[in-house]
């Protein structure tokens, strides 16, 4: 439980963040703590995609230091092992939510565009609180429902 309330607040507070690399560091707190808890309430897809998502995030955080070319590849590089972490993970079509969740936020955090994370904020609180219901992780439900309001709410602050 204490896995899931460090991981919503972490997630919750990189959204409002304005700053994109300190953004990305208080994120990659998330993927640690989301990971830790998801492998305790079994939800293996989303916890190979949490610690597949805190290594993205390392490198994402240092974009001004990698070739163009390269951030490019890196970006469908980490897009296809979501995929394949789908494949090997799969538990049917729940397997899905975390996966198209993942990929939208990596696009959004590959982006300088602090307004994509927020938005990728919106789309991350439905896809995964909708997969937390599944596997009955209610702290993270209430995480990600705050994470979906919060989205909204610095998207209207800051880029409306």
């Amino acid at each position: 439980m204490i896995f899931s309330i460090l991981a919503f607040i972490a997630v919750c507070v990189s959204i409002c963040i304005k700053d994109r690399k300190k953004s990305l560091c208080v994120q990659s707190l998330n993927c640690f703590f989301e990971s830790i808890y998801d492998f305790i309430i079994k939800a293996y897809t989303g916890a190979i995609l949490s610690i597949i998502n805190l290594i993205r995030t390392f490198i994402f955080i240092e974009k001004n230091k990698i070739n163009k070319t390269l951030y490019l590849i890196i970006l469908f590089a980490f897009e296809t092992i979501i995929i394949m972490n789908c494949i090997f993970t799969w538990n049917g079509l729940i397997s899905l939510l975390p996966t198209i969740g993942s990929m939208i936020r990596s696009y959004c955090l590959w982006q300088s565009d602090m307004k994509l994370v927020r938005i990728s904020g919106v789309t991350t609180g439905v896809l995964y609180g909708s997969y937390y219901v599944y596997y009955h992780g209610w702290f993270m439900v209430v995480g990600f429902t705050i994470l979906f309001i919060t989205s909204i709410f610095s998207l209207i602050q800051n880029d409306i």
